[in-house]
């Protein structure tokens, strides 16, 4: 499963010059969305705004990845159906399309293959695939979306999906100030925050966030040098293969617009940056920084924050009288 994974990590660490960064540099810059299909993606954006994807007809893809927050909830871990506590925090939906894999444990490989699990979850949408697909084919203008797009208005739940990814795909955030340093505005970012990005590279931060996600390219061991406490009973990829060395690995999260994706860590334990600096510093890499050097990381990742996706927000069609109601509380 992994080894196409590992060649795709490679390639970002080694083929730096095409994505127009300076070759001695090991994170690239953001490249803006492109977008080939424009009725798709506006599909794929109602798709990710409609709650009546839910059970309850509550809860939408951007309850838990609010494209106001920073593609993510602020929360240590995520509400669901019924007022359920995940078990996870959720990671950002910003520039996830740059990811190898996702969720924390990598357990898809696209987004595509992401989007269906959230909807038939007990635990955050509550729904089934089949009856997301009943609620989208008894509202007419959905049909006619779907037809437009797909060429039938059959619907079938690959397509919803494939369109939430594809909306999913174009919210990738350009034009960070250290973008714009790292394309030769020297401007762009403060003293502190240059000395923060030496500080990043010369203590071994880019040997996991790199690239132009600046992560999300390996899974990891939380807690290499000290072990990692915490009471979340969350596992890593040792969930999946029943490994105990895999105990404790996750992806690497991206840090692009980490000052808006607090609490931080699989297990949303820290709210501060200059908090989760110190503990990664310690945890994995065995550095103890002063209060001087956490402050010029921090100052550095503040400069990850690129431009947000703006856009109008999708008016949704309204139900049928075919529409199956929402089930909010069973």
């Amino acid at each position: 499963m992994y080894t196409s994974k590992w060649l795709l990590v490679f390639g970002l660490l080694w083929g730096s010059q095409a994505w127009g960064a300076p070759p001695s540099e090991p994170i690239q810059p953001v490249q803006p969305a492109k977008i080939t299909d424009v009725d798709k993606v506006e599909l794929g954006k109602q798709l990710f705004f409609d709650p009546r994807l839910s059970k309850s007809g509550f809860i939408s893809c951007n309850s838990c990845h609010n494209l106001s927050m920073g593609g993510s909830d602020n929360l240590p871990t995520s509400i669901g159906h019924n007022w359920h506590q995940g078990p996870i925090n959720s990671p950002t939906v910003l520039n996830s399309g740059l990811s190898f894999a996702q969720y924390w444990d990598g357990r898809a490989d696209t987004l595509q293959e992401q989007a269906g699990g959230p909807i038939a979850n007990p635990g955050e949408m509550g729904f089934t695939h089949d009856l997301a697909v009943d609620v989208l084919r008894s509202i007419p203008q959905y049909r006619a979306s779907f037809k437009r797009v797909y060429g039938d208005d059959g619907i079938k739940f690959d397509d919803v999906t494939n369109a939430i990814a594809a909306f999913e795909d174009t919210l990738v955030t350009p034009n960070a100030p250290f973008d714009r340093w790292l394309q030769g505005d020297q401007a762009a970012i403060s003293p502190t925050a240059l000395k923060g990005y030496q500080l990043f590279k010369s203590i071994g931060c880019v040997a996991c966030h790199n690239g132009e996600a600046v992560g999300g390219s390996s899974f990891q061991k939380m807690g290499m040098i000290e072990p990692y406490v915490t009471k979340n009973p969350a596992q890593g990829v040792a969930g999946l293969t029943g490994k105990d060395a895999d105990r404790m690995r996750f992806k690497v999260p991206t840090l692009r617009n980490v000052a808006l994706t607090y609490p931080y860590f699989h297990d949303g334990a820290y709210w501060t940056l200059d908090e989760a600096v110190d503990v990664m510093a310690r945890l994995q890499l065995g550095r103890k920084l002063d209060t001087s050097q956490v402050s010029q990381i921090v100052a550095f990742l503040e400069t990850l924050t690129g431009d947000q996706p703006d856009f109008k927000l999708p008016m949704l069609p309204p139900s049928s009288a075919q529409t199956p109601r929402p089930q909010p509380f069973n």
